[in-house]
């Protein structure tokens, strides 16, 4: 065996303590040659790369060398140094752990169990839509809350002797009160509904009819001379039934006494009741930015204000008030403005429910706000009954419904104290009132 290389530095042996290997530290210099003095610690060598100072290419786990240490092209190594364990390339690659190349760098291999945690763009976009449906039904069920609480109910479609038995379909009565209630002085100096505060009158009344025959609208006259039915006075003693104008059962008992009227001499059942007042209307048309109309006259009637060109207009809530409470300029009076109701009431119904005003925040909620603030209702009736009520108003005005008047026998019908009011016919009206209960089609009459 060939020995001449032991002692040499990168020999086979170490006669001065080092490893063997692929290299040995240079032997220490004698303490006569030392620049810091004899007995001074010899100064450290400089380390090279790959292994301990003064063995170039040695590894530090256990004299070793790494897989082609000290051979020509091999990467220098050593822990924490480029080439070896821990350092760059300390895998053969171009780094160590953490670093680029390296286990957990950017572009090297992770260890089991440390990838990192991305969602995939699928997740994202399902996680995404279940949030958004979420806030949709958080603010729908909110939404819905907050509108029932808006809600005025009263107790008006109480039960009494000889009320009419339930028919097929749904009946409304819908009456439009001149109460003021919201209104301020000047705001009824403005829309011209004059100060009387004392009690409410109905400045119209309409029944509406839903059933699978189609939709009617049917107005009542408020000067229809009928039997009005005993009932309890301001004073809680009881009035005796007379025969008067029906607008004086809403003046005198409200809505209770108003629908036993209605119900009375039409036989029709009412199923469901509601009211608004003057302010209530005015906020509805507003709230919506103004009601389109076709208006067939020039209109200009200093009572209620109204002042209209003919064609199309756009109606605020202060021109659609005069535009259905006048009637002076018609020629059958109450009977004229009975059909401006009902062609308004289809136009503001179809307006009001169109997409663009119900998806609306800012046309929706002031909706929601003015209808239903002054608005009363009975006591069964809940929001989704007043849908289907905006719904079927909304097919009368779309042509697959019908409005008509109470079939008149006398318009001008004069009492014994000299009054004039309006008389039905009473067999015309049997026949209109005999569709509405038992939801057969509404016969039509010139």
């Amino acid at each position: 065996m060939n020995t001449w290389q032991e002692g040499r530095p990168g020999g086979g042996g170490n006669p001065y303590g080092g490893s063997g290997g692929g290299g040995s530290a240079e032997p220490p210099l004698p303490s006569s040659l030392n620049p810091r003095g004899p007995g001074a610690a010899a100064p450290r060598q400089p380390r090279q790369p790959g292994g301990q100072p003064g063995q170039p290419g040695q590894s530090r786990l256990g004299g070793v060398p790494p897989q082609g240490a000290g051979a020509p092209g091999a990467r220098p190594g050593g822990p924490g140094r480029p080439g070896g364990p821990g350092g760059p390339d300390g895998q053969g690659g171009q780094g160590g752990q953490g670093r680029p190349g390296g286990p957990g760098g950017p572009g090297g291999t992770r260890p089991p169990g440390a990838q990192a945690r991305r969602w995939p763009r699928r997740r994202i976009v399902k996680w995404s839509v279940f949030g958004l449906l979420i806030a949709v039904m958080v603010t729908a069920v909110s939404t819905w809350f907050w509108a029932d609480s808006k809600l005025n109910h009263e107790n008006v479609l109480a039960d009494y002797p000889g009320r009419p038995a339930a028919g097929k379909g749904t009946n409304w009565l819908i009456v439009g009160s001149d109460s003021r209630q919201g209104l301020t002085d000047s705001e009824q100096d403005d829309l011209h509904t004059g100060h009387d505060t004392e009690g409410k009158r109905s400045d119209s009344m309409m029944i509406l009819h839903v059933g699978d025959n189609g939709n009617t609208l049917m107005s009542i006259p408020r000067d229809s001379w009928v039997p009005i039915p005993e009932h309890p006075g301001s004073n809680g003693k009881p009035v005796k039934g007379t025969t008067a104008k029906i607008n004086s059962a809403f003046g005198n008992g409200g809505g209770r006494l108003l629908v036993q009227t209605v119900e009375q001499n039409t036989g029709i059942r009412i199923d469901h009741y509601a009211e608004i007042g003057f302010g209530g209307f005015v906020g509805i048309v507003d709230s919506i930015g103004g009601v389109e109309m076709k208006i067939d006259q020039d209109v200009k009637d200093k009572d209620s204000g109204l002042d209209l060109k003919a064609g199309d207009q756009t109606l605020t809530g202060k021109q659609a008030l005069a535009f259905v409470r006048q009637r002076h300029q018609m020629a059958d009076q109450d009977l004229g403005r009975m059909r401006n109701q009902q062609k308004f009431l289809g136009a503001l119904a179809h307006q009001a429910a169109s997409p663009g005003n119900l998806m609306n925040p800012f046309t929706f909620y002031p909706l929601v706000d003015s209808a239903l603030g002054t608005l009363i209702v009975d006591e069964d009736c809940g929001l989704t009954d007043l849908g289907s009520l905006f719904l079927a108003m909304k097919d009368v005005n779309g042509g697959s419904g019908k409005s008509l008047t109470v079939p008149i026998g006398n318009p001008d019908y004069r009492t014994k104290t000299g009054e004039s009011a309006v008389l039905w016919d009473a067999g015309k009206s049997k026949q209109v009132f005999d569709a509405f209960k038992n939801d057969t089609a509404v016969p039509e009459f010139k």
